[in-house]
């Protein structure tokens, strides 16, 4: 997802970095199918293949966009240049399979593209298209949250999930945090919730950050992702 940055011309990738040090997970063919099976059906989520592999990959890629953040010549990075030298990284929850789910999209399909305005974080508003509905389960309960993508974009490759839920309180930044997922031909995601990420508003005020709409406030926690640092 993109996010304006006031007093600058332009957009900047929320998350400040070239999209090469955002990876989201691919699923192989197997899992694929059994997450397509899954999907379908309210049995429990697609078994994680060689879970140790994964856990791995995700900290691998939780290090890269440390070590992006810290990067004294990174112009891109939200941490204040005078901070860097002293940034000790991100805070996350554990890496937990159970909230990597298989999703479905329900597309929306109207003559005309259905444009709604997400308050961002100064209040302004953001103009963006609402692309369809991730239908998921998690913890044996059926979700949804709907996805979207910049109103100018008529074929977007890419989606943004901006979510909330009940660590909003204390763990987890009040205005929620962001999912970025791949388009996919089948209409099938791989759903990580360990990958969820805070937008840049929480390490610099000058950037401008959408807050998820209310049909994507979950009544759940969703402990993984990014978190708060725990107080000291």
């Amino acid at each position: 997802m993109r996010a304006v940055k006031k007093g600058m011309r332009g957009v900047r990738n929320t998350l400040g970095i070239p999209h090469v040090f955002h990876f989201p997970h691919v699923l192989h063919v197997a899992a694929l199918l059994i997450a397509v099976l899954s999907a379908c059906t309210s049995g429990p989520p697609p078994p994680v293949q060689d879970s140790g592999a994964y856990e791995r990959g995700v900290a691998a890629d939780r290090a890269q966009k440390d070590a992006a953040f810290r990067a004294p010549d990174n112009e891109d990075s939200p941490i204040l240049a005078a901070d860097r030298a002293r940034f000790e990284g991100l805070s996350y929850f554990r890496v937990d399979p159970k909230y990597r789910v298989p999703a479905s999209l329900a597309e929306e399909q109207p003559v005309r593209p259905i444009v709604i305005e997400l308050q961002t974080s100064t209040n302004a508003r953001r103009r963006m298209r609402k692309v369809g509905a991730l239908k998921f389960t998690l913890a044996g309960a059926p979700l949804t949250l709907s996805a979207f993508a910049d109103v100018d974009v008529r074929t977007p490759t890419r989606l943004f999930v901006p979510f909330g839920d009940l660590t909003n309180v204390d763990a987890t930044y009040r205005g929620g945090r962001y999912l970025d997922l791949d388009r996919t031909p089948t209409g099938f995601y791989d759903l990580d919730f360990n990958r969820a990420y805070h937008p840049y508003c929480v390490y610099n005020p000058t950037y401008e950050c959408p807050v998820p709409p209310r049909e994507n406030r979950l009544a759940t926690a969703i402990l993984a992702g990014e978190r708060l640092p725990a107080a000291k």
